[in-house]
């Protein structure tokens, strides 16, 4: 016996979906990050890093378990309406943010590279690893790489032009 069509209003597509955002016909990993952005940014800004850590250990929580029966439901392996996987990844890219505008801009824009782009090992998991854990752990992994090279373009760039310049001295 197969299990009805899953409506847009089930919480299992509301939540997996990120609201719907992944819902948009182009680049709905670009349009849910993007939506997932400014909720990001605010639990930084009115917890910090420790409590976008927790959110993002909820979201990751949460989403795997409306991942696992999104593909349940839909016998899909990895469809691009499911987005929940970008909210973790780059709000864990965001948890090492300052929460200033430009390194916000600046990690977002890394964790989208790596996801679109995904180098070894986040193209070996996305193809290996299946499921709702192989749907979730890409991200994580790409959320990781944007926070290392972040730090790396940093230390870079204080080496380069010295650590009073960057603080306005």
């Amino acid at each position: 016996m197969s299990s009805p069509p899953l409506s847009k209003l089930h919480p299992v597509v509301i939540w997996s979906t990120w609201f719907w955002s992944g819902l948009w016909p182009k680049a709905p990993g670009t349009i849910g990050s993007l939506a997932a952005l400014p909720v990001g940014w605010l639990i930084f800004l009115y917890a910090g890093p420790v409590g976008l850590l927790i959110a993002t250990i909820f979201v990751f929580a949460t989403g795997w378990w409306s991942t696992k029966v999104y593909l349940e439901r839909t016998g899909r392996e990895d469809p691009g309406e499911v987005v929940i996987d970008e909210v973790a990844g780059l709000w864990l890219a965001l948890a090492a943010s300052d929460g200033g505008l430009y390194t916000v801009l600046s990690l977002f824009v890394l964790f989208r590279l790596f996801d679109i782009w995904k180098p070894w090992p986040i193209s070996w998991l996305d193809a290996n690893v299946k499921g709702a854990w192989g749907v979730m752990i890409d991200d994580i992994v790409a959320g990781i790489f944007a926070i290392i090279t972040f730090i790396g373009i940093f230390l870079l760039l204080v080496w380069m032009i010295g650590w009073e310049i960057l603080q306005g001295g």
